[in-house]
């Protein structure tokens, strides 16, 4: 699912609420998350699951195609924890 089609779900779901209005709520959540995670704060979302950033040390990486050793600077990642209720529902 793209933004779009979120924006669209919710606008169809809450006919009482401007799409416009949907947008600027789906995209100040996102701010939101990003913001957190750029300021290296988690941001949880109950039942969905967890957003957090896990640092990548520098390391010797290998191009596959030449086989040539490189170095592959620090960086860090989003990572996505899911939380026991999206878990359960995606084993049943």
């Amino acid at each position: 699912m793209i933004k779009s089609e979120l924006v669209q779900k919710i606008s169809e779901e809450n006919p009482h609420l401007y799409q416009r209005d949907v947008e600027r709520l789906v995209e100040t959540i996102f701010n939101e998350i990003t913001s957190a995670l750029s300021n290296g704060r988690r941001a949880e979302l109950r039942g969905f699951g967890a957003f957090s950033v896990k640092h990548r040390k520098p390391r010797i990486g290998r191009n596959p195609r030449t086989g040539i050793s490189v170095e592959v600077n620090e960086k860090f990642v989003p990572f996505f924890k899911p939380g026991k209720l999206l878990r359960e529902r995606l084993n049943k």
